[in-house]
Order: C-alpha cells, then structure tokens, then sequence
C-alpha cells in the first residue's frame, strides 16, 4: 500500500471534544488527488492505525483535513490524537481510498451524525461546487459539539443545511419519518455516523421503500456484535495446507500472525476491507461493516480481523 510522509501543518479545537487537524506533504508537494466520501489510514503513535474521513473540498491538492472525536470508548487512536499529536509532527499517512463515493443522481440527501459530518461535509463541497441538487441534515447533541458550525455557515451552501440538536425544542429535531416518507428513484440517500444512528436511518429508509442501492452508509466504528456463543474453528491455508486453530475468545489475524503469516490489516474492526481474504471452501460468519449483503451472501471473501465461520472450517486463498 501507498504510504506519504506528512506533517500537522494546523490544529484547531473544532468544537468540544472534537479536533480538526490538517495535513500537509513534508516536501511541500502536491498531494494525491482524492474524491468527496475518502479516507486515509493514519499511522499513530503507538503503533496504532486509524482510519479517518477527509472533510476539506475535494479539489484541494495542498493539504487533507480530518476531525477526531475524543471517544470514551476508544481503542487509543483517538485518545492518541487528542493527546499526542502536536503542530510539527511527522506521521505516516496512506494515500486516499474511496468506499463511500457520491453516485450521479438528480438529488442527494445527507444525513449526518455527529462526527460522521466528516465525509459528509465533503460531499456537501463536491456538490455544491458541481451545482448539483442536494440538502443536507447535521444532527449533533448540542451546538458546542457540533463541528465545523462555522465553516457551514460561512459555505456557500449554508441554506441547504438544516441543523438538529438533541437538546434542542421538539420542533427543530430531525423527522426522519417525514423526511423520508416517500422513496424517491432520482434521489440518493447518504448516512454516516454512530452505529444507531445509521441503522435507524437506514431501517427507517427500508420502511419506506426506499431500495437499497439508493441507501448509501459508512460507519465510524463498527457496529456492537455480540460475542456470546462464539465458538472454535479451523482455518486452512491453500498455499501451504496449514490448519490453525481459532479459539473463541480470539479472531483469525491474531492466530495468523501469532503464526507469522502476513495478512495486511488496518482497522482491526471490518469498517475498511484492508485484510479482505478469499475463501475458497466454507461458510464464513461475517461480522463486518464493508462488505454488501450481496458479496456477504457469495461467501467467498471476509474480513479475517472480525469475521469467524459457520462452518467448521474454512479454506483461504493465503
């Protein structure tokens, strides 16, 4: 995978517990072009790699920005930026990847959630800046934790952004019912958020009527899977016949690489499809955020840093 060395040029207190930072290349050169919906994986400090959202404009070339909620549950990455980060630093950053990109439609309608403003402030940039039809919803706890107000007020598209605070008066909170009472063919809807808030919009949507394909999510952590029940299979790989055991309380990567077998991985949660594996026999359990209920149901690839199996054993193409 691509890597670029860069340094926080700029950090900012966006709003409580949230901070924008933005990254610019060490040798001052442009930077790789990337589309509304990207992300980079960020090397911490640690050891600890993340996956963050660009937010600036897309036809920025000079720096990328992302913003990092202090999570209370986090697993370090966040707690590492918030506390460790400082202006000058040099990180190690991948070039961007795009898993939740804008499709041509007649209309777009952003839903945001908290931090998952992120990608979807992007977009609202991208479209505005096409002239393309859209409205876009920002739903935070209240106006202190809500980041990038003033940037959104400043945008030329400021008025197509209706903002709801759950501290708010009743009358201003997101109708979700209403918003989407009626699927629309030539509209496409994008979601992105805490694990509730995207599976309340998109339960709500299919209720609706709303057709898959026009349902657009990316999640920020992965969504809770219960662990009860877990129980041990086998894995073998194609190339050598090796069988390795996976017990409940572990997942596939930690015995692979406790085995020294080399499969790549990055968000160690099944949100950003690095360590994706084919499976040539089995029937996998998938307990990812990347893969569609399409390429779930082929049962030939899953994600090995949180998947198990169905089946007693499963053959991978390693």
């Amino acid at each position: 995978m691509t890597t670029l060395q860069v340094k926080v040029a700029a950090r900012r207190e966006e709003a409580h517990d949230i901070i924008a930072l933005e990254l610019v290349a060490v040798d001052g050169a442009a930077l790789p072009a990337f589309t509304a919906g990207a992300h980079i994986d960020v090397h911490l400090p640690g050891g600890l790699v993340r996956q963050y959202s660009l937010c600036n404009a897309p036809h920025e070339q000079h720096r990328y920005q992302i913003g990092v909620l202090r999570d209370v549950n986090s697993r370090g990455g966040s707690v590492a930026v918030h506390e460790a980060l400082k202006l000058g630093d040099i990180l190690t950053i991948s070039a961007p990847r795009n898993q939740f990109a804008l499709v041509p439609a007649q209309h777009s309608l952003l839903l945001a959630g908290g931090i998952g403003v992120t990608p979807i402030l992007c977009m609202a940039e991208a479209l505005a800046a096409a002239g393309a039809s859209f409205e876009m919803h920002y739903c935070a706890r209240s106006p202190a934790r809500q980041a990038f107000r003033e940037r959104i007020a400043a945008s030329g598209f400021a008025a197509r952004v209706v903002h709801h605070y759950d501290d708010g008066e009743a009358a201003q909170k997101l109708d979700l019912d209403a918003l989407l009472a009626q699927a629309d063919p030539a509209t496409h809807l994008y979601v992105c958020g805490p694990a509730g808030f995207i599976a309340h919009v998109v339960d709500t949507a299919r209720a609706r009527g709303w057709p898959d394909a026009q349902a657009h999510f990316e999640y920020f952590g992965a969504a809770p899977v219960k662990a009860d029940g877990n129980g041990a299979f086998e894995v073998k790989l194609a190339s050598s016949g090796q069988v390795y055991t996976i017990p409940p309380e572990r997942t596939v990567i930690q015995v692979l690489c406790e085995h020294g077998v080399d499969v790549p991985v990055s968000c160690e949660q099944g949100i950003c499809g690095t360590c994706l594996t084919r499976v040539l026999e089995g029937e996998p359990d998938h307990r990812d955020q990347y893969l569609t209920d399409e390429e779930r149901a082929a049962n030939d690839q899953f994600t090995p840093c949180c998947s198990r199996a169905r089946s007693a054993l499963l053959v991978l193409d390693l």
